[in-house]
């Protein structure tokens, strides 16, 4: 009698384990196919930030890169109209101009040049470059509009 009783009871013990072990194994692949799910919206989330991250990154270079352009027109203009004044000037000191504008001009079709041919390479890489090249640009505005001064003193 004991012994069938502990027959009975490791039955009953066995199957519950079974039965308990699929149930578990159920649940262990329901578990999984949500991280699944989940991993996947994460991605998903992650595409689209990345992709806004580019497009406003391409956006805000397009904009530094129209007001650049525009600002290195507007000193081209300046530099024509020192051309005039220039042309104005005693012969003696035409020379000496002539050879500043020459020099305004060059830093002027450097700031072109590496506009244009600046890549986009990564967030540090662009930051780097803007500092750069509004120092540069700042530096080229502050010759041209103190051109005559310099040249007085």
């Amino acid at each position: 009698m004991r012994t069938k009783f502990l027959i009975i009871a490791a039955s009953v013990f066995i199957a519950g384990t079974i039965l308990t072990g699929c149930d578990s194994s159920g649940k262990k692949v329901e578990d999984a196919r949500e991280n699944v799910t989940t991993s996947i919206n994460n991605v998903a989330e992650a595409k689209h930030d990345l992709n806004q991250a580019v497009q406003d990154s391409s956006n805000e270079y397009q904009k530094f890169q129209k007001e650049s352009e525009e600002r290195i027109s507007n000193y081209e203009k300046n530099i024509a109209e020192l051309k005039l004044k220039i042309a104005n000037d005693k012969q003696e000191d035409k020379s000496k101009y002539q050879k500043l504008v020459a020099d305004l001009e060059q830093k002027t079709a450097d700031l072109k040049k590496n506009l244009k041919e600046f890549k986009e390479e990564g967030k540090d890489k662009w930051e780097l470059f803007k500092i750069k090249f509004n120092h540069n640009i700042d530096d080229l505005g502050k010759a041209i509009s103190n051109f005559f001064s310099k040249e007085k003193k």
